[in-house]
């Protein structure tokens, strides 16, 4: 069979061209471990003759010393470029491979198999027009068939390939095949997939991937390159109305300023109006610029730069939206989520990313997850790694939005935890709550501005955390009583007394934690409001919900006290006798014991109570205090 050969750059430039006028098909293969993905693209690389002569080369040699078909082609490792998926024969990155055939061009992401890379998997549906699935005719449909079903279901994939592979290692049984049809399709009904093509394939081989072979004359539909040059992909975004997330604004010089983004759907000309969300403002377009010059109308799918007639106040994240149906705009939502990494805690604050846009978002309620074998919803306190649940989210500030089976760009997002920086789950908006657009912020004439000047003071949080036994409440009274006696107007928020009252309902568990921190937070925000100085005296063993406490204040109201008293001292101290208990499993999820404290990185005051006594620590806050104007009002 004949390849191409390495190419110059003038020759490339001329096949691409010559392939515009082709469709593009955006298509994965996804399935459980070694159901054969990798060699399946391989093979579909070779057979359309997208492999050049030294990287053919290159597989022969390859499959001689680490192949696993002997002295046959092993195409798994065309795709396979990691060494650790080379030695382990897994796929453990998103592969995004390109080939074309006279009839379409085509983008194919090799997705990982093995749970742990379910994030990866996620990353390569979320653009696919199609979904590829194997299946090992040996095993039939296990766990992550149907969990990779599920997501390819959430993620908006709506046109499914069965490809029940090795079917050369069971005889090429017609029985098999239907068996492992019915159990499918009985699954992919609940979940809302119905547009199945099942085709029985032999990678390895090559039945029925390009050509039909002579195997398996029972089965008379398409082969699989058939049937995904012959699919019908309609692209509705241009009938869609106008939108245009902004992903930069451009500003080379002062006499320019125009708004860079791509097109997500409708078209736009210059002297139309546009819409410009969250603000709601109206504008006209000016100008539609492009490296290659002014346009005079821009389609779906189009990367340009807007200028506008009059100056306006938009920037990343912002979306530009025809008059006609525009996105909403809300702040709290229904949303599904899937696991990716660590673990997806109620009431902690997350970095949520959406196209552009940048928001913290809290995760309440957690609803259920989904028991991906029976579809069961259960009951969760938290998502772990590929867990799939549904929640509530709350924002810090509105966003625009489209529901996701509308819009993947203004609808899909994920969590992002802001200590690691790692992503923690990807998900996509349902609707927003009824409550996001039914309750305002009700303007008062007495403001905190007003209650500060009236009590002589600037209302702050003094948030002190340690381990148990560090000295925290014992300072935090000593501070309130200093503080009173000068006339200031304080409250003492302490961790155990609030556990008698608004807390009273929460154990020790790491999202019991984070909500004992959040509703304390949300108590002295609305303490300072009322111009108050507020002591907070709680262990706050993460940094995450010290972080989304302080993120609720102004600039210069909350100060971080970290009572850095050594573990062994506070163990020794044990006034409360905890942990002794702790020591003995009598007390579970202890700080310090079997619950991580993880301290702050800057605080804006430290205390070591091994080294000062609890007198000259709370003179050493109010010194703070003083120096930085607190007590001046």
């Amino acid at each position: 069979m004949a390849h191409k050969s390495a190419l110059i750059a003038d020759d490339i430039d001329a096949y691409l061209k010559s392939h515009q006028h082709k469709s593009l098909l955006r298509f994965i293969t996804c399935g459980s471990v070694d159901d054969g993905k990798s060699t399946l693209i391989g093979r579909l690389l070779y057979e359309s003759r997208m492999i050049f002569d030294d990287h053919l080369a290159q597989l022969d040699a390859d499959s001689k010393r680490i192949g696993t078909r002997g002295k046959e082609l092993d195409f798994a490792l065309l795709v396979d470029g990691l060494a650790a998926e080379r030695e382990q024969g897994i796929t453990i990155d998103v592969a995004y491979r390109f080939f074309s055939t006279d009839r379409r061009k085509f983008i194919v992401a090799d997705t990982p198999g093995h749970e742990q890379y379910t994030r990866n998997m996620v990353t390569g549906a979320s653009t696919a027009d199609l979904a590829v699935i194997l299946i090992d005719a040996r095993k039939g449909v296990l766990t992550q068939t149907r969990r990779h079903s599920f997501l390819v279901s959430l993620l908006g994939i709506r046109h499914i390939v069965l490809a029940i592979n090795k079917m050369d290692l069971v005889g090429y049984g017609r029985e098999r095949f239907e068996a492992i049809d019915r159990d499918y399709r009985e699954f992919a009904k609940r979940i809302d997939l119905s547009d199945i093509t099942s085709i029985p394939i032999s990678a390895v081989v090559g039945d029925n991937v390009v050509a039909s072979g002579s195997k398996m004359p029972w089965y008379r539909g398409p082969t699989l390159m058939d049937h995904l040059e012959t699919l019908n992909i309609e692209d509705a975004s241009a009938t869609l109305p106008f939108r245009m997330p902004i992903q930069w604004v451009n500003r080379p010089n002062s006499d320019f300023r125009g708004f860079a983004g791509r097109i997500e759907g409708g078209t736009i000309r210059p002297g139309e109006p546009v819409r410009i969300l969250p603000s709601g403002r109206v504008s006209r377009v000016s100008r539609i610029v492009t490296s290659s010059g002014d346009l005079e109308e821009a389609l779906a799918g189009q990367s340009v730069t807007l200028t506008l007639v009059d100056e306006v106040d938009a920037g990343r994240g912002d979306v530009f939206a025809g008059m006609d149906s525009p996105p909403e705009v809300a702040d709290q939502f229904d949303a599904m989520l899937v696991g990716l990494e660590g673990a997806v805690l109620p009431g902690r604050s997350y970095a949520m990313k959406i196209g552009a846009k940048i928001v913290n978002a809290t995760v309440n309620p957690l609803k259920y997850k989904v028991n991906i074998n029976t579809l069961e919803q259960l009951a969760a306190e938290r998502l772990e790694l590929n867990d799939i649940g549904a929640c509530e989210l709350e924002l810090d500030r509105p966003i625009v939005f489209e529901p996701y089976r509308k819009s993947r760009e203004l609808g899909g997002f994920i969590l992002i935890d802001p200590i690691s920086n790692a992503t923690v789950a990807a998900g996509t908006l349902t609707f927003a709550l009824r409550r996001s657009q039914n309750i305002h912020w009700q303007a008062l004439d007495v403001n905190k501005t007003a209650r500060a000047r009236r009590n002589g003071q600037r209302p702050c949080t003094l948030w002190l955390t340690g381990y148990s036994g560090a000295g925290k409440s014992t300072i935090a009274n000593l501070v309130e009583k200093k503080l009173f006696a000068m006339g200031r107007r304080t409250y003492l928020l302490d961790g155990d007394n609030v556990r008698h009252g608004i807390n009273k309902d929460l154990g020790f568990t790491d999202q019991d934690r984070v909500e004992n921190i959040r509703r304390v937070a949300e108590v002295a925000r609305l303490m300072v409001d009322a111009g108050l100085i507020v002591m907070v005296s709680f262990i706050s063993p993460f940094r995450a919900e010290r972080n989304a406490a302080r993120a609720l204040f102004d600039a210069g109201e909350f100060f971080e006290i970290f009572i850095d008293t050594p573990f062994a001292e506070a163990e020794k101290r044990d006034v409360k006798g905890l942990y002794k208990k702790a020591r003995s499993g009598a007390l579970k999820n202890f700080t310090g014991i079997d619950s991580p404290y993880e301290p702050p990185e800057s605080p804006e005051i430290r205390i070591d109570t091994s080294e000062s006594s609890a007198e000259q620590a709370a003179d050493q806050i109010i010194e703070h205090l003083a120096a930085h104007h607190v007590l001046k009002g």
